[in-house]
């Protein structure tokens, strides 16, 4: 026999409409009302009708999390510490009452799949959307996120981007947790140049991305502020744009751009990699090339990803708290913590100095 909310009610000496409150977890109950409720629920054992209940309110349990890679350790890290705050009460009693169903959607870099997620998410009433990691920079692409993310946030879903700068135009966003990649890639290239760094390569990630544009100019602000990056007199770049190669963020990438950064400047003492995947590419291609790292070439990352510290020499670095981000995204999708002040927070970026960065050799 169907176990009914009427059922639960009546075990629990509460009216219906007091069930629906607590399950739904949209309306303040008191604690002991809330915990004889949840305990009759228990008691029968029953289920919540997910898409009824779902067309009676405004959204469903549904909160969708859109990751480029769920194998990138950058996109899972953040993407499992948001699921962490996607629930109901989070005390662990594995009750039911207010908890959400997080889906991991992964978009594989594609931004006509961001957006399909999205159409399907706004289709299922989805509670919230968490948005992971660098944006692409295309206008039309923007324009069109824009017009998504308005339409979810008319239907009541929250929209929190995480790692990734708002949108330039469009006011759907809970909040935007951006990473100081600018300033992230300005001290890691100063430190280098601290160092008495002079030749410096940089691998950079897909230059359609945010992420990508803000590193890299933090790099090149640094060399400018050194005078190592002057544009030559008939017009061309300087080195920071000469030294500089293009590709997808993972381990191959590192590899093939670092041999052809070598190639084009055998004298290069550093190699700055877009993330802490390439720096492992650009490691291996070093020493393919019978060079030691540091005593030849240092080179560095970007992430402070959890191997890292375990590369051989551990990985000099600029730490994102990718964890703590979001944690953080996740609260405020699920409305446990008010956004920041004008609904955009920075989030600083630090800088690890490890083993495989040191002052370049002399003679």
């Amino acid at each position: 026999m169907t176990v009914t909310l009427a059922d639960v009610a009546a075990r629990a000496r509460v009216s219906p409409a007091t069930v629906s409150r607590v399950l739904n977890g949209n309306y303040p109950v008191a604690a002991s009302t809330r915990e004889r409720v949840l305990r009759a629920v228990d008691d029968l054992d029953y289920v919540l009708n997910g898409p009824a209940s779902s067309l009676a309110a405004a959204t469903s349990d549904l909160v969708g999390i859109l990751v480029n890679d769920i194998a990138d350790p950058f996109f899972g890290i953040m993407a499992g510490a948001a699921q962490t705050q996607i629930g109901g009460p989070g005390d662990g009693s594995g009750r039911a009452g207010g908890e959400k169903l997080a889906v991991i959607c992964n978009t594989g870099g594609s931004p006509e799949r961001e957006l399909t997620y999205l159409t399907l998410l706004q289709r299922q009433r989805a509670a919230a959307v968490v948005l992971t990691g660098g944006a692409v920079e295309s206008p039309d692409h923007q324009a069109a996120m824009a017009a998504k993310l308005a339409k979810l946030a008319d239907a009541g879903t929250r929209i929190v981007f995480c790692g990734r700068p708002p949108l330039p135009e469009g006011d759907a966003l809970v909040a935007a947790l951006a990473f100081d990649n600018r300033g992230g890639g300005r001290r890691l290239t100063e430190h280098l140049i601290s160092l008495g760094h002079r030749r410096i390569g940089y691998v950079a990630g897909p230059p359609e991305r945010t992420t990508t544009r803000h590193r890299l100019e933090g790099h090149r602000e640094a060399l400018r502020r050194a005078g190592l990056d002057a544009e030559s007199g008939d017009g061309e770049g300087g080195d920071g744009e000469r030294l500089t190669v293009h590709g997808p963020y993972d381990r191959r990438s590192g590899y093939e751009a670092t041999l052809d950064i070598l190639r084009r400047e055998p004298g290069i003492t550093a190699v700055v990699a877009a993330n802490d995947t390439v720096a492992l590419g650009a490691c291996a291609a070093v020493r393919d090339q019978g060079l030691r790292i540091p005593e030849d070439i240092s080179v560095a990352g970007f992430d402070d990803l959890p191997f890292s510290v375990d590369a051989v020499p551990a990985l000099t670095t600029v730490r994102l708290p990718l964890f703590e981000a979001g944690a953080r995204a996740g609260r405020l999708a699920m409305g446990k913590e008010n956004p920041p002040p004008g609904g955009i927070a920075t989030i600083a970026a630090e800088l690890m100095i490890r083993g495989s960065t040191a002052p370049p050799r002399v003679g």
